[in-house]
């Protein structure tokens, strides 16, 4: 006998919609919503990848990586064909300056570098200690300000606080580090920390136009100058200086030489 009244269920066949219970409008209503919600999103994201994969690739008349600007040659490099290029990427007479690395033929003295490359704007000093067949670090040192009227004692000055930060680099890895590893850098330390003159500056970056550049490429003393594209801020390169002993490739030499012990005294 079939349910009446007040109690009775209603029987619904599978083609019938739900109806909605009392109090469940509002659900219904977001339901209907999401999909449109979700649509807004999905337009918002596509707009995003746009713009975000827009900067990255840059403007038409913008270099097409944000990526640093390399001031050095290519592992792998071969030297000659390098170093045959590097005129080409000075700027034009007349345009402004750029970062240039100014790379040494062999480690010299800051003193004579202070010398050389006030006139240039000198912003990073790259300081090596040379060993015969051991590979000793690179170290890129920032000049510091100072105070001082004369370019070149003020360079000078520059290239000495620079070198006390070398050397307190070194002793730092002389304490992290073991073994031969550990030998080298304290011999660096050594020579980068004593009072006497050290032959160890390999490169110097410096902000120079094409008469400064090429006033620099014709010294004795240098090796490569190698410049940045018009525009590039000196913080926006990556330093790679050719090794002196990189007569044919750019590519690692050999660190099967003895170290010796680290020198004493003046």
């Amino acid at each position: 006998m079939a349910e009446r009244g007040p109690a009775a269920r209603s029987v619904r066949t599978a083609g019938d919609p739900v109806p909605a219970a009392p109090g469940d409008e509002p659900t219904v209503a977001r339901r209907r919503i999401w999909p449109a919600v979700l649509c807004v999103l999905l337009v918002l994201l596509a707009v995003a990848w746009v713009s975000g994969r827009q900067s990255l690739l840059g403007a038409p008349d913008r270099p097409a990586s944000l990526d640093a600007v390399r001031l050095g040659p290519d592992p792998g490099a071969p030297v000659a064909d390098y170093l045959a290029g590097l005129p080409a990427r000075w700027p034009a007479p007349g345009a402004p300056a750029v970062p240039a690395l100014v790379q040494f033929g062999t480690e010299q003295d800051p003193g004579a570098v202070a010398r050389l490359v006030a006139p240039a704007g000198p912003v990073t000093v790259v300081f090596r200690v040379p060993l015969p067949r051991v590979q000793t670090a690179l170290r890129f040192e920032p000049l510091p300000a100072v105070d001082l009227a004369d370019p070149v004692a003020g360079t000078a000055r520059r290239l000495a606080l620079a070198r006390q930060s070398a050397a307190r680099d070194a002793s730092t890895e002389v304490v992290r580090l073991t073994g031969r590893p550990a030998s080298v850098a304290r011999y660096e330390a050594a020579v980068l920390g004593s009072p006497t003159p050290c032959r160890c500056v390999l490169a110097v970056l410096v902000v120079g136009d094409r008469a400064r550049l090429s006033a620099l490429a014709g010294q004795s003393e240098v090796r490569a100058v190698d410049a940045a594209p018009e525009g590039t801020p000196p913080t926006g390169v990556a330093l790679a200086p050719l090794l002196p002993e990189q007569t044919t490739l750019a590519a690692a030499m050999p660190d099967d030489g003895p170290v010796p012990n680290p020198p004493t005294g003046p």
